[in-house]
């Protein structure tokens, strides 16, 4: 039986440590399910397609990652993505407890998963989506922390002519 793993999240926009978790997973897993999440809470900046676009570019379209969309419980996407493990990155010691109580909660709904948390190579431990996204909005170098699309995309949707770098009357 293939091992199957889904790694989600909102991927807004993916970083060189998304892409450093999702490489290394690749050394443990047949096959890595992607799951870019539609989260009702958050304004994202990339679409939902545009998202799995660059994700897809910054894996090289590797064929044992499939990347797909979500809405919903994480657990009941892993059911049916046919995936036995949750892959979550942990940054900081921060993230631990909110993650640590996450996988409770998914072993809970469904005890056949198991979490598995990763720590990203030090080089890209800080980098974090909204980071890059504040340093790209003011125009910022990026291309160390995101694949070369990914920062094509960021320039592109800051220089803009309907965007404003102005935190009071913009919200991207």
């Amino acid at each position: 039986m293939a091992k199957v793993a889904l790694y989600a999240g909102s991927f807004d926009p993916i970083t060189n440590g998304h892409a450093d978790l999702i490489r290394r997973s690749l050394k443990f897993v047949d096959r890595l399910v992607v799951g870019v999440a539609v989260n009702i809470s958050k304004q994202p900046l990339f679409t939902i397609d545009e998202r799995i676009q660059l994700i897809r570019s910054a894996l090289d379209e590797d064929p044992r990652v499939e990347v797909r969309s979500f809405a919903g419980l994480v657990v009941d996407f892993a059911r049916d993505s046919g995936a036995q493990i949750i892959l979550r990155g942990l940054r900081a010691v921060a993230d631990f407890e909110y993650e640590y109580q996450m996988a409770l909660m998914n072993r809970e709904l469904n005890g056949e998963l198991e979490t598995i948390f990763m720590v990203p190579t030090l080089g890209v431990s800080y980098v974090s989506s909204s980071l890059v996204r504040e340093v790209a909005r003011f125009g910022g170098e990026i291309d160390r922390f995101v694949h070369p699309a990914v920062a094509t995309a960021l320039r592109g949707k800051y220089q803009s002519p309907s965007f404003t770098a102005n935190p009071a009357t913009s919200t991207p």
